[in-house]
């Protein structure tokens, strides 16, 4: 490693936590160094050297204030979070949700840390534990050196589970005498609709998913092999949030059709009905030439995905920008390791977040880098680190990775079920859009009360 100015923090990742985290210790004084190894050392899934690169979606998840999504975006705007306002300002129609261009995107979020005084980016593989103050946010492609690194701190062993990318196709290719425009429910910016569908009859969705269930899936590269002997390992390993589709058929016939290809809030204008299945195409650039399969992760063969998804009604002549692929995601044991505040419990200047603690989606990971930054910079200056309240989204997933019990932990997103139970105060139960609207104000009511205290 090449010797620099030393700073007042180290980060480690220039991903999507390690880049929220940078900027919010900046903006409160610290002179930060950031690293990423990229483009000297390749993870084998991101494809350029933009910091915060999006990888397995273009998608940050609902944006509607009653849903678990919306609600954390909402603190995050409230906390003034630098992805979040870079996420709206280069944002696609998607409905409900909240989708970028993924270039646009990353480039903005290089050039305001670039521009940044008290922010400098290093390329360069840290392949050690910094001594002095740092944030650990290498995400689910942690180099093996510096893995290594972490799992003889940590004292155990690495768990990890496989993560999936899912299919670009080419805007221009896709047949509109079949397909149509349309969001579920007619939600959306625009009035023809923000999502492409693929109807499918049965017979069609049983063809679908009889070549889906006999196609050849790729072997495991080097980088997504275990890091070494005894880590926990097994193809079929996945986060269940991200299943590669051809996982989820093996587990029903009909496991599609009520999962990523559910056609509810949907109907094909040729026949003015619902279809049976539906394969939705989200737009993925500001162009608007290319489009993302929507919850289509895979790791088929790339011959066998023009092949199958072919087979899709509307992508007959399908040219794919990028073919799906699956890659190891990894993450350490947080409730036994790391502290609320995302403090490694025995050393209190080194923290964790993004993906490598164990919470999953795009806006989880901004949001752990958001803590950490700003708890980073109050522990600097001799100021009590932050433990957020668990009514607050935020505080409720770093709750959940600090607490979780070994048995069960897998990564988690953004979710009601991890909220304390709302206060029955109504002689009626409230309906699930009602009790998204309560969380939704508590959690408001709490990031009120810790604005009005910093």
């Amino acid at each position: 490693m090449l010797i620099h100015s030393k700073p007042d923090l180290t980060v480690v990742g220039g991903g999507l936590a390690g880049c929220e985290a940078a900027w919010q210790a900046a903006t409160r004084g610290l002179l930060v160094h950031i690293y990423e190894m990229r483009p000297l050392v390749s993870t084998g899934a991101h494809t350029s050297d933009r910091l915060a690169e999006l990888v397995c979606s273009n998608s940050l998840g609902s944006d509607l204030s009653d849903r678990a999504a919306g609600v954390l975006k909402n603190e995050l705007r409230g906390l003034n979070s630098l992805l979040l306002q870079c996420a709206s300002e280069t944002s696609l129609p998607a409905g409900g949700a909240l989708a970028v261009d993924r270039d646009a995107f990353a480039q903005q979020v290089t050039d305001k840390l670039t521009a940044h005084p008290n922010v400098r980016i290093i390329r360069e593989e840290v392949r050690l534990i910094p001594e002095a103050p740092a944030i650990i946010a290498t995400g689910p492609l942690t180099s093996p050196a510096l893995a290594q690194q972490i799992m003889a701190l940590a004292g155990q062993d690495y768990l990890y589970f496989y993560d999936a990318i899912a299919p670009i196709v080419l805007y221009d290719s896709i047949d509109f005498a079949t397909a149509f425009r349309a969001s579920r429910y007619q939600r959306g910016e625009n009035e023809t609709g923000d999502y492409i569908n693929c109807p499918m009859t049965q017979d069609e969705y049983e063809r679908f998913v009889n070549a889906l269930l006999s196609a050849e899936r790729i072997p495991l590269k080097q980088f997504e092999l275990p890091l070494e002997q005894g880590v926990r390992a097994g193809a079929d390993e996945f986060f269940e949030g991200c299943l590669p589709v051809e996982v989820l058929a093996k587990r029903g016939r009909d496991a599609l059709a009520y999962g990523p290809m559910r056609p509810v809030g949907l109907v094909d204008p040729r026949t003015g009905r619902r279809p049976y299945a539906v394969v939705q195409l989200r737009q993925d650039n500001l162009a608007g030439t290319l489009y993302n399969l929507v919850g289509f992760q895979t790791n088929l063969t790339f011959p066998e995905q023009e092949r199958v998804l072919r087979l899709i009604p509307g992508l007959e002549q399908a040219r794919f920008a990028r073919y799906g692929q699956m890659h190891r995601n990894t993450f350490i044991y947080s409730p036994g390791l790391l502290l609320p505040t995302l403090q490694f419990r025995s050393r209190s200047d080194l923290l964790f977040a993004g993906q490598i603690i164990g919470v999953e989606g795009y806006v989880g990971n901004i949001g752990t880098g958001l803590l950490a930054g700003w708890n980073a910079a109050r522990i600097l200056q001799g100021k009590p680190p932050l433990i957020l309240s668990p009514t607050m989204m935020l505080g409720a997933l770093c709750h959940y990775v600090t607490h979780a019990s070994a048995k069960d932990f897998q990564p988690m997103k953004a979710n009601f079920g991890i909220l304390p139970p709302l206060e029955e105060q109504q002689a009626k139960r409230p309906g699930k859009k009602e009790r998204g609207q309560l969380y939704a104000l508590r959690s408001q009511a709490a990031l009120e009360n810790l604005l009005s205290t910093e």
